[in-house]
Parts: structure tokens; C-alpha cells; sequence
């Protein structure tokens, strides 16, 4: 068992990259129903570093409450430490891996050396892939899951009105715009496993990349516009999303649908005119779909590509490394000497 501290970064005010602190920091006491994690390694996500500037890209009024100190964070992987009572299914000693409380605005705590965890938001490692895969897994590939294969909840949609509903990739061709990214380079596997024609956008460095993974088309968005390229695609799963996701309407058949992973879609009217679905939702963690992703990590069918690992104390260069963009995979932390 752990002491009462560890390791950890916290956050004290918001900011930069700059403002990620090494230090000690409390372990939480097991509540029912939770599992204390002894983190090897933790995947870096686009809400880390949101979490840090104070979601500054929210309206005011939009912004949630955190309270400070706080540890940025969702996405482990590790060893078992202790089990609540009242837990079944997981012992001392398992290796897990899972994303933590999401979404819950600053309650997730994974860039430290343990974590106290929900034993629904963990599934068991997969014995074929390291930790590093591992934590670089959960949020990226749940949310490829939960936009593509099954949303697996019935929480309401804070994105839309609608309940978010995948359609059948079978047969069908699907676009991925940001192919290369934690996301993406997942999308574009799960939609090959499901029997899709796959068109990959991506910088052109990424090419070979993506036809490792599976794509059939590439489009290099330095040089050809997607839009100006591809038509009569079924499904759009643009992980970028943001006010132009609009454009990627020009490529759709009559029928297709557009998945926009960010919000910022304002073209309502004209995707009523061409009969394009447009839907989004927010990933949430879920344990038992976790399993089923890992099912597939661990038979080599889909993938976790590493961008780049940093030591926890380097949580700092982590998000430069981030903010520089055109990543090929996941960024990952590290808690102990794992090589790639």
C-alpha cells in the first residue's frame, strides 16, 4: 500500500503549460464501489489541457466551477492496489486500465501515482498491448466507439436534443478528417473492422501512417481541399470539428451524416436541404465497453499508435508537445521506466 502521499500535478491557478506543478499531493481514500490504481502510465487528452486554461474557450457563463488545487486527467493504466469492499470483479494485483469519472470537470485525478477509480469506468488490461497503449486508449478509442459502433448510455445528449445514433458502416464509405490524431487513427480501424471504405485526411506526412491502418484513400489536406475531393461519402466522422465542419456537407451523399466531434456546426438549414444527419455526443466512461475495445487491442485488430512519452514530472513539455499539433497517435505520461 501506498503512504497517504504521492506524487502528482496539480494545478493552483489556470494558464499555460506553465502552470502544471510536480509535487505532493494527498491519496484519496477508497469510497464503495472504487479501485486505488497504481498508475504506470496516463493518456493526454484534448480536456487536459481545456481543464488547464480555465476552459477559457467557453462563454463565461459556460465555464465550469473548479475548485483549486486540482489534478488534471482521465486516462490510466495500472496495477490494482487495494479493492473497496463491496467491489467484485477486480483484485490486488490486476492490471486495468480505464478513463476516469468522465466527464466531470476536474474529479478525474489521473496525472498522479495512484487513483482512486470507479470499478465501472475500468476493464482489465489487455495482456497483448503495454501500459503505455494502454492509458493511451480509453478516451480516444471510447470515443470512436461511442460515436461509431455504439453510444452504450442513455444519458441525455448535452451536445443536442437527440439521442446520438451510430449508423451501419458496413458497405458504406466513411470519411475521417484528422485521421492521424488520438481519435482519428482509431476511427479509421474501427471502421475498417465494421467492413468500410475508409478516405483518410491527414497531412501528407501521415499517408503511409494511415494505409498501415487501413485507409483505402488519402487526402493530403495541404494539398487538395477534402471537400473539392471526395463525394457521395456516406458518413463524415470529422474529429476536428469546430465552425468548419460545414464544409465536409459538400461530400455527402443524400442521406450520409455528418459527426462532428467538437461542437461549432451552424449549417442546420442547409444539411435539412441535402437530407444529412448531423449528430454529436460526449464521450462518457464506460467500463464494460472499455472491455469490448480491449478485445480488439488485444488480438491486434485495432491499434494504439505512441506519439511521443513523457515522465509524469515533464507533464509541462507533454502539453507543448500538444500545443504543436500534428500528432501521429497519442502523447503519453509515464509513472516508472517504461520504454517504448
Amino acid at each position: 500500500m501506498p503512504t497517504n502521499t504521492m506524487k502528482a500535478i496539480r494545478l493552483h491557478e489556470f494558464g499555460g503549460p506553465e502552470v502544471l506543478r510536480y509535487e505532493e499531493a494527498p491519496v484519496l481514500e477508497l469510497k464503495p464501489g472504487e479501485v486505488l490504481v497504481r498508475v504506470q502510465a496516463i493518456g493526454v487528452n484534448p480536456p487536459d489541457w481545456y481543464l488547464r486554461d480555465g476552459y477559457k474557450a467557453l462563454p463565461p457563463e459556460m465555464r465550469p466551477s473548479v475548485p483549486l488545487p486540482v489534478i488534471p486527467g482521465s486516462d490510466v493504466s495500472g496495477v490494482v492496489e487495494a479493492v473497496a469492499e463491496d467491489v467484485q470483479g477486480f483484485s490486488v494485483g490486476d492490471e486495468v486500465f480505464g478513463m476516469i469519472r468522465f466527464p466531470s470537470y476536474g474529479k478525474s485525478d489521473a496525472y498522479a501515482e495512484y487513483v482512486a477509480a470507479p470499478a465501472s469506468d475500468l476493464a482489465r488490461k489487455p495482456a497483448g498491448i503495454d501500459h503505455m497503449r494502454a492509458a493511451g486508449a480509453p478516451m480516444s478509442g471510447l470515443t470512436a466507439w461511442q460515436f461509431l459502433i455504439d453510444l452504450g448510455h442513455d444519458e441525455p445528449n448535452p451536445l443536442q436534443p437527440e439521442r446520438h445514433r451510430p449508423v451501419p458502416l458496413g458497405g458504406k464509405t466513411v470519411l475521417v478528417n484528422g485521421a492521424a490524431g488520438g481519435v482519428g487513427h482509431i476511427a479509421v480501424q474501427l471502421a475498417k473492422w465494421q467492413g468500410a471504405h475508409v478516405i483518410a485526411v491527414a497531412s501528407g506526412t501521415q499517408e503511409s501512417f494511415l494505409r498501415e491502418l487501413g485507409a483505402d484513400q488519402f487526402i493530403d489536406y495541404a494539398k487538395s481541399l477534402p471537400e473539392d475531393v471526395a463525394h457521395d461519402v456516406d458518413l463524415v466522422l470529422d474529429t476536428l470539428g469546430g465552425p468548419t465542419t460545414g464544409r465536409f456537407l459538400r461530400t455527402l451523399r443524400r442521406g450520409g451524416a455528418l459527426f462532428p466531434v467538437f461542437p461549432g456546426f451552424s449549417d442546420a438549414e442547409e444539411a435539412a436541404k441535402l437530407g444529412v444527419t448531423v449528430s454529436m455526443t460526449q464521450v462518457r466512461s464506460n467500463g464494460p465497453q472499455l472491455a469490448e475495445f480491449g478485445r480488439l487491442l488485444d488480438a491486434g485488430t485495432v491499434r494504439v499508435a505512441i506519439d511521443s512519452t513523457f515522465p509524469l514530472a515533464d507533464a509541462r513539455r507533454a502539453h507543448e508537445r500538444a500545443a504543436r499539433g500534428h500528432i501521429q497517435g497519442k502523447i503519453v505520461l509515464t509513472c516508472s521506466d517504461l520504454q517504448l
